[in-house]
Parts: C-alpha cells; structure tokens; sequence
C-alpha cells in the first residue's frame, strides 16, 4: 500500500482525490494547499486532513504522517517549499504542472538524482499515447503539414501546456497551435496531419477531470516499480510499459 500525500486542492486535486481514494493500492494520508487559507481541522474528501504548505514545519509534518509519494496539482512555486524535504526523504514525486519555468523544471530534474520523479504538463493516459502516436506517424511521414487545436475552458488565458509539447515532440513551433476558448470545455487536443490525398486526425478529449487522477495512479505506480531514483516524463513510464507488455507478449 502506497501513501500519498496531495499538493493541491483546487478542481483538479479534489477529481484526483477522488480517484486515489478509490484505488485499492493507495492511500491518500493528507492534503495540502499552498497557503494556509483553510485551518488545520479542515478535512477533505473523506475526513483527510488538509493543511497549509506556507505555514506549518513540513519535516515535523512528515515524521508525524509520513508518505511514500508526493502527487502536485497546485502551482509552479510550490515544488520550492516540498523540494528539499522529497530530496532528503528520497520520496516519489508525481507533478503535473504546465505552468514551470526552465528554473523550475531545472530543479525538478535535480531531485531526480537522489529520488524518483515523474514531471509532465498532462498525465492522462490518452494524451500521452496520442503524442507517442503523432510522432510515430511524423517519423513514417515526414513532409506532411501538421497543424496542432487545443480547445478549453472560456477562462484559461494561455497556451495549452499540453498542446507545446506536442508541438516540441513534433519539432514545430507554437505558429502551429491554434487556440479556442468556449464555454466548460475541460480539454480537446488534435494534432492533424495533411496528406495529397487523404488526412489524419489523432484527437484525445478529456470529458472529466478524474482523468488526471487516473494517469497519476499510473505513474505512481510505476515509479514504484523502479528501484533507482531518476527523471521521467510520462511518455518515459508509458514507453516502458509498452515495451515490457510487448517483449512478454
């Protein structure tokens, strides 16, 4: 049984909490929120704790409700009040944030060295598989055009972190990503590709946000299967799994 402790609280940390819970492999230990805008008797989904990363002494925290894991769905700058006390602990990190910068992404690739880390902007499942897919498809066809849609929410005001880096796995600049924004979308990505004669279209819809909880089980568990720390992005852990179910089949 794996115990996990949950950064992050908002739409997306309360959906993965709903589906760490459900797992019967895991166990959801607490929840923690950036800042300390909720009281320490807060309980969450299920009676679990929830406390406030800015205010309370997170090494005395974790001798006293100690986790295997770490699972981030909250924000950028949080990794920085976490980062050392994983290190130390050499704990399993699950972070799904679009948002790094180089620095921060600079830092997370260094708790890879002393603990085993999972960082991608989107870890379900289907959206990992579709951009292993396109860049299988760009190797075999090479000169088609490719054009990349992202469509969300009214209210996200960037780019798809999701939607660069399937830019980036295809070599193509952000020019290629066109945007919409309309009403309660919760993710639409589609990477098309253009050929004389016919046209390709790979597309992954997320229709809940449970999905994001789905893909962080996965990575849980297989960083849990790996005995050395490292790095890893999702489609690493995907790849892998691919290759071990071919190689046995």
């Amino acid at each position: 049984m794996l115990k996990i402790g949950l950064i992050g609280y908002g739409k997306a940390g309360q959906a993965v909490a709903n589906v760490l819970q459900a797992e019967p492999d895991l166990e959801l230990s607490w929840i923690a929120r950036r800042t300390h805008r909720d009281a320490l008797d807060e309980s969450g989904s299920g009676g679990i704790p929830v406390i406030g990363l800015d205010q309370i002494d997170l090494a005395n925290w974790l001798d006293k409700h100690p986790v295997d894991a770490l699972v981030d769905f909250s924000g950028p700058e949080a990794v920085r009040l976490y980062g050392e006390e994983l290190r130390r602990r050499r704990l399993m990190l699950v972070t799904a944030i679009s948002a790094y910068s180089d620095a921060d992404l600079a830092y997370i690739q260094s708790l890879g060295e002393d603990a085993r880390v999972m960082s991608s902007p989107n870890i379900t499942l289907g959206i990992n598989f579709l951009i292993l897919a396109a860049r299988l498809l760009r190797e075999i066809a090479p000169h088609a055009d490719i054009a990349i849609l992202e469509e969300h929410f009214r209210d996200k005001p960037e780019v798809s972190g999701t939607a660069r880096k399937i830019a980036e796995s295809l070599d193509l600049q952000d020019s290629n990503i066109t945007s919409l924004r309309l009403g309660g979308i919760v993710g639409h990505h589609e990477v098309v590709f253009g050929f004389p004669y016919q046209t390709v279209r790979l597309s992954h819809d997320s229709i809940r946000r449970e999905a994001f909880g789905t893909g962080a089980a996965f990575a849980l568990r297989e960083l849990a299967a790996r005995t050395e720390p490292g790095y890893f992005s999702f489609e690493d852990l995907l790849m892998q799994r691919m290759r071990t179910q071919w190689l046995s089949a």
